[in-house]
């Protein structure tokens, strides 16, 4: 990390008067819990939860072959996205290692806005201007132009149609179209990271606070409360859902991730990375190098990122993420074991915690699904 302050988001001091832990997060001081990391995770779960996301990075992309340019830059078929629809891709080398994971919302038929992870958005925004020449498209860096509130659980639908004027029924999961929310203008996204149904809310920074306060005012009796960072990780971590420095690495494809379903060959026009990423699905389908998988502890101990998997005494793969589970009141894991090991059920494995083998159940992921 650089020795530069860390930045702060618009709600910032609203964060600081709930009484939240703050931590350093991608160089963004971000909220870590308020009050009980199990409290807020179980209230997304069964009532509704408040993030200020406003770290992630918005990129624009613009012009006439705004289409094609990210054709080309990412892996995923984006001229197919229609307008008003959001699509999960990924942004890779040459070598087919992935640079981060993204989702692309269609906001126009020649307007994209690409949402990186914090700790990449420098990154994403670098290659997407590199890979931009040639093409009649603008790459624009809109980080400072958005704050992104997001509201999530089985509530959250009812909770944001008392402060919206859009319609929410028609409003599929990976859509997002304009709207008015709390009076104010707002990008509306029917996604989340948490498993559970829910929103995320495009503001002007100058808004966010009015946003936070309306959802905050509606929410309370529905049983809302603000979540931080912590919970978001343990809540994304039962549905499966990949972190990137975690599960997904510049040493890893889309096919190490057993996400290659992202990738789309059929597309037109050459995509970076699409040579190596070619090898990478047929080693994938013939011999897969590692398999990423469930982890449930038959015991009390938390695994952690980097902790080896075990089997025999032999090393067989390595924790990507661990938690203790509130949903399932244990602790979980994923992470890459070699394929020999990776069937649910498979006996024997265990995770090397400081140096005692625990006995862990191999599972299929996610660890937990939403009744819809």
């Amino acid at each position: 990390m650089s020795s530069t302050a860390p930045r702060h988001t618009a709600l910032d001091a609203l964060h600081r008067s709930l009484g939240a832990t703050m931590t350093d997060f991608a160089g963004w001081d971000m909220p870590l819990r308020y009050g009980s990391e199990r409290d807020e995770h179980l209230a997304v779960r069964t009532k509704a939860g408040l993030f200020d996301l406003s770290h992630m990075g918005e990129i624009t992309v613009t012009g006439p072959e705004a289409a094609a340019l990210l054709n080309h830059a990412l892996v995923g078929n984006i001229a197919t996205v229609g307008v008003g629809r959001a699509r999960y891709t990924m942004i890779c080398q040459e070598d087919g290692g992935i640079l981060d994971d993204l989702i692309v919302y269609r906001l126009a038929d020649d307007e994209y806005m690409v949402v990186a992870n914090a700790s990449n958005a420098q990154v994403v925004l670098d290659a997407l201007t590199g890979r931009a020449a040639g093409f009649d498209a603008v790459v624009r860096d809109d980080r400072d132009a958005y704050a992104l509130i997001a509201v999530q659980g089985p509530e959250s639908p009812g909770i944001l149609k008392s402060v919206t004027d859009a319609d929410l029924d028609g409003l599929k999961y990976y859509a997002g179209l304009p709207g008015t929310v709390a009076g104010v203008p707002a990008l509306i996204a029917r996604t989340g990271y948490t498993g559970e149904d829910g929103f995320e809310l495009f503001v002007a920074p100058a808004d966010a606070e009015k946003v936070w306060q309306a959802l905050t005012d509606a929410g309370t009796p529905a049983g809302l409360v603000p979540c931080g960072l912590s919970c978001r990780d343990t809540l994304r971590l039962e549905a499966g859902m990949p972190l990137y420095g975690h599960e997904l690495t510049t040493s890893l494809t889309p096919f190490d991730a057993g996400l290659g379903r992202v990738v789309k060959f059929e597309k037109e026009g050459d995509f970076v990375g699409r040579e190596a990423l070619t090898e990478a699905a047929e080693r994938a389908a013939s011999e897969p190098p590692r398999v990423l998988v469930g982890l449930i502890a038959e015991g009390r101990r938390v695994p952690r990122a980097g902790f080896p998997v075990v089997s025999d005494g032999k090393v067989i793969g390595e924790v990507t993420s661990g938690a203790p589970s509130p949903t399932l009141g244990k602790p979980i894991a994923m992470a890459y074991v070699d394929a020999a090991h990776a069937a649910p059920g498979t006996a024997g494995v265990g995770v090397d915690i400081r140096g005692s083998h625990e006995p862990y159940e191999v599972v299929a992921l996610p660890f937990y699904k939403r009744q819809k």
